[in-house]
């Protein structure tokens, strides 16, 4: 059993993302330690990119703070390599960056780094499924599982991403960017049921979940939950002092949404 079925395997699960970088390297070293202490099941890394089309202001102002502090892949990937080999971490962590990102790195050079440094899966919203071949060939032969999104808005769409899925599925919960919203209203559970219809992988829910009660509302229909913005709200916060303040938010989500 891969690592990301195992993070589903007994709980909902819960999925902090966090941008790396945003302050610094070893701030996000150490909030992945403390995030997977205080329960994270399953870590997303954003890779900043000076054009996340799918971020809202939130995220996007991570990404500027990460490049003006002078991160780059290469720290990420040693960042990554240093919780696997030396923090012991076990949770799967996947990244969450741009087409652009990988293709500018070289697409067989980037999934194979992710193989030797233990990243299980990556995410790239803004790859249509259509053109998820040209990425998916290269990602399978690394072992690495490109992770696909479903919106409100794939309609007839849902079966056919479901059917080819690996990893987990991503539902976005909300039209739009990434943001916390005062309230969701997807129907969630209308598109969680088609995906259950055509596939055993577990489906996570992200976009616009910010509170213990929305988190727990969405992990009734889906297997797990995905918190970005509000996360990444605390650390531009409180900056190198965010670890604790994230630690403390991450318990608590976790503990909404346990069965």
């Amino acid at each position: 059993m891969s690592r990301i079925s195992e993070a589903f395997k007994d709980n909902k699960a819960f999925i902090p993302f966090i941008t790396c970088g945003d302050p610094d390297i070893e701030t996000t070293r150490a909030l992945v330690n403390e995030m997977v202490k205080n329960g994270a099941d399953l870590v997303e890394l954003g890779i900043p990119f000076s054009d996340p089309t799918a971020e809202g202001p939130t995220i996007q102002g991570a990404n500027l703070r990460a490049l003006n502090g002078g991160v780059n892949k290469e720290k990420i990937f040693k960042m990554v390599k240093a919780l696997r080999e030396e923090d012991d971490i076990s949770v799967p962590m996947v990244f969450m960056t741009y087409a652009n990102v990988v293709f500018s790195y070289d697409a067989e050079r980037f999934f194979k780094t992710c193989s030797e440094i233990g990243i299980d899966g990556v995410i790239l919203p803004d790859l249509p499924f259509e053109e998820k071949d040209e990425f998916e060939e290269i990602s399978t032969s690394y072992g690495i599982d490109l992770i696909s999104l479903i919106a409100p808005t794939s309609a007839n769409r849902i079966a056919m991403i479901a059917k080819e899925a690996k990893g987990f599925i991503y539902i976005v919960s909300s039209l739009g960017v990434t943001g916390t919203r005062t309230a969701i209203t997807t129907d969630v559970a209308s598109i969680v049921k088609v995906v259950k219809e055509n596939t055993d992988i577990p489906c996570a829910i992200g976009f616009g979940i910010s509170t213990p009660e929305q988190a727990k509302v969405m992990s009734e229909s889906a297997d797990g939950v995905i918190v970005g913005s509000a996360i990444v709200k605390l650390i531009e916060k409180h900056g190198k002092s965010a670890v604790k303040p994230v630690g403390e938010y991450v318990h608590t989500m976790k503990k909404a949404i346990q069965i």
